[in-house]
């Protein structure tokens, strides 16, 4: 059998096994590297075609495990001869700036060593991509969330933070007073952004694009939708504001339909019922996960 022409670094993961699970749908062979520091493989053990993909238990850090995966790291995908790196990217980056919506071309203001470290990460993808001709491109994910996603962490992501509480019948925790906003972008969107990238038939050196939902919600607002959705009324607990969280999110995401011909195929409020249903999954209160996670990606348009 052929090589992958694919390699997904933390493909046990979140985001990760969403997008392995696309690729093998559309008749790719997938090799998946990641150290199950967060992952699990049993993200991926629902997927059709099992033999599609190579499971590899690693770190990108680790020299011998990045070879034995053909590619990942910049300075291997160089010597490999890997013709194209996308790059996960986060909206971090922005950081605090007023001006909404965020635009590529503004200049970038990092809160955190999280978002320091995604922000070198693109100069270095698009260094790269100037000295050795390697296309690279950084998709600067807003609020991603859906199926795989889990609650736990101090910085989980609010949506499965609050689906968890309201399962859990606990007060929703919301930092500071629930009016900031966020630019949700559901997961199958995310995936596509991918999917696209990797196959775009424009030159991809260096560039930075957002990929997002393109619209904006306040958390006050999206506890009001989830209980909906829960058919009941939801009590919230408001906490002190987080160090480093941004007041407003919004994405400007003209760039990614002109580079990649991106645009969100799901809105935030569509994606609500399949992640409620995966975190029912992981209480053992409906479909397995794995079933979950493969209906999500069989939506995916391409």
């Amino acid at each position: 059998m052929a090589e992958p022409r694919f390699l997904v670094t933390g493909g046990a993961g979140f985001i990760g096994s969403n997008l392995t699970a696309a690729l093998v749908a559309a008749g790719e062979k997938v090799r998946v590297l990641d150290n199950l520091s967060t992952g699990r493989w049993a993200h991926l053990d629902g997927i059709p075609n099992q033999s599609q993909i190579e499971r590899i238990e690693g770190d990108i850090r680790d020299a011998e495990a990045v070879a034995a995966g053909t590619v990942n790291v910049l300075d291997v995908a160089r010597r490999q001869g890997v013709k194209r790196l996308v790059f996960a990217a986060s909206s971090a980056a922005y950081g605090e700036t007023p001006t909404l919506p965020k635009r590529e071309d503004m200049a970038p203001q990092p809160l955190s060593p999280y978002a320091v470290t995604k922000l070198a990460c693109e100069y270095y993808l698009k260094v790269f991509a100037e000295l050795y001709g390697i296309e690279t491109v950084s998709l600067r994910y807003f609020n991603v969330f859906g199926p795989n996603q889990t609650p736990d962490g101090a910085y989980a992501a609010a949506i499965p933070r609050f689906c968890d509480a309201a399962l859990s019948g606990r007060p929703i925790e919301i930092f500071g007073d629930g009016e900031q906003s966020r630019d949700f972008c559901y997961v199958d969107n995310t995936v596509r952004a991918n999917l696209l990238a990797a196959e775009t038939k424009n030159k991809l050196v260096g560039q930075v694009i957002n990929i997002a939902g393109g619209r904006r919600i306040e958390l006050n607002a999206l506890v009001r939708e989830l209980a909906k959705h829960f058919g009941k009324d939801l009590a919230v607990e408001h906490v002190a504001p987080r160090p480093g969280d941004v007041r407003h999110s919004l994405a400007d995401i003209s760039r990614a339909h002109e580079l990649i011909g991106y645009e969100p195929k799901i809105r935030w409020e569509d994606g609500l019922a399949p992640t409620i249903a995966y975190m029912r999954a992981l209480r053992g209160e409906g479909p397995t996960e794995a079933s979950r996670t493969m209906t999500t990606i069989r939506g995916v348009d391409r």
